[in-house]
């Protein structure tokens, strides 16, 4: 009889302690305590939409106050790291000193994976220059183009209008951290002597040639990244390089090094910079670890706010609306009927 009573009592302790955490799942102390959220304002449009996206579920589905606090990308971040800001809503691991500096202070850590497979970067073409593109009676310019190494033969087909015995390579801006990358990989792969390193005075400057020849239907051989509404927009085609190889991409983030070797660009994971204002055991926390995009989802958003000119507010919205299957498995059943109630 003692057995069976402290075995039931074991049970009961047990479906307690589920109740109790279900429940702090559901429930942010920190909301609990009238405090609002600040989230930062992040100036560009996967960010944007990924702000909105979390501040609607906190406040409709946490009953969270929030605000969105606009700035600089410097500015809101060392508010973040000071403790004005709680969430900073897309950080690019290991790329912002601010930041890191913070989680090496112990005042700010990075949560969650926001984007599935982290960033890619890399050399791209048209993929009509590949591929050919019969709509537009466009024939394959260069079929076999597969790798940076098939470059050096195709010179002539990339030709610099200033220098037309050498190819055009489309760099990034000068001071941007890839525009030196690229500048050892040219090196690297051995085509500094046959390609102009072209930089674009700014990043318009290079979004508006690729998008120039696309339309145009020339051949570009440029410098890209996404997630972007970019990648969207267009069909391009990414060439091949060396695999990532740790010591050889260190000689290509290293401006000095005078013998560069060839490597892809690693994937760098985006996620929430997060003050240690909100404790890393509230609520809010658990959400922000599951919140993921696929990467094709992720560009398609960002066209329909840079290209579509539609509101981040109405883009976050139909997201919610329209793929309840993906977010409602970040939260809570209860905050996600509170969610939804809410989109009626």
């Amino acid at each position: 009889m003692k057995r069976a009573i402290q075995k039931a009592l074991g049970v009961l302790a047990t479906v307690v302690a589920i109740a109790t955490l279900a429940q702090a799942q559901s429930t942010s102390a920190y909301c609990a305590s009238g405090k609002p959220v600040k989230l930062a304002g992040i100036t560009w449009e996967s960010g944007q939409f990924t702000t909105e996206v979390v501040r609607y579920i906190l406040e409709k589905g946490y009953g969270c106050k929030t605000e969105v606090v606009p700035g600089s990308t410097a500015v809101t971040e060392t508010a973040l790291v000071a403790g004005d800001i709680q969430i900073w809503g897309e950080q690019w691991e290991g790329v912002s000193a601010i930041v890191n500096k913070g989680i090496a202070e112990g005042k700010v850590r990075l949560v969650g994976d926001i984007l599935d497979g982290g960033t890619v970067e890399g050399w791209y073409v048209p993929a009509y220059v590949v591929k050919g593109d019969p709509k537009r009676n466009i024939k394959p310019m260069a079929p076999d183009l597969k790798s940076v190494t098939d470059l050096i033969k195709y010179k002539s087909l990339f030709k610099d209008d200033e220098r037309p015995n050498m190819g055009r390579f489309y760099n990034c801006p000068v001071g941007w951290a890839c525009e030196k990358t690229n500048n050892q990989k040219l090196v690297a792969y051995g085509l500094d002597k046959d390609f102009v390193n072209f930089k674009p005075g700014n990043g318009a400057g290079l979004d508006a040639a690729i998008a120039g020849a696309y339309e145009k239907g020339q051949p570009i051989l440029f410098y890209y990244w996404a997630p972007t509404g970019f990648m969207a927009r267009y069909d391009f085609v990414r060439l091949e390089e060396p695999k990532y190889n740790e010591a050889c991409y260190k000689t290509l983030i290293d401006e000095k090094n005078p013998k560069p070797c060839g490597s892809a660009t690693p994937s760098t994971n985006l996620r929430f910079g997060v003050s240690n204002t909100l404790p890393a055991n509230d609520a809010i926390n658990a959400l922000l670890t599951k919140v993921q995009f696929p990467l094709a989802f992720f560009n398609k958003v960002i066209s329909e706010i840079s290209d579509a000119k539609k509101p981040v507010a109405q883009v976050a919205r139909e997201f919610l609306v329209e793929q309840q299957a993906m977010w409602t498995k970040w939260v809570p059943a209860d905050v996600a009927a509170k969610v939804q109630a809410s989109l009626k």
